[in-house]
């Protein structure tokens, strides 16, 4: 059966240096996703990829 699922957020402030939002608004707009989209996954992919030793050590 069809299930609706529902995402939830939070809105959340970060300070970005200008050229790094100006290099991911350029690359969220040529890949015809959102800027706030991009970011997600720009996080996901780098807490998939981190070494995972630094994390526990923290």
């Amino acid at each position: 059966m069809f299930q609706v699922k529902k995402t939830e957020h939070i809105n959340k402030t970060f300070r970005m240096p200008l050229d790094l939002v100006n290099k991911l608004e350029v690359l969220a707009q040529e890949s015809g996703v959102s800027l706030n989209n991009l970011v997600v996954q720009c996080c996901e992919y780098s807490l998939d990829h981190i070494d995972n030793g630094k994390i526990n050590k923290q």
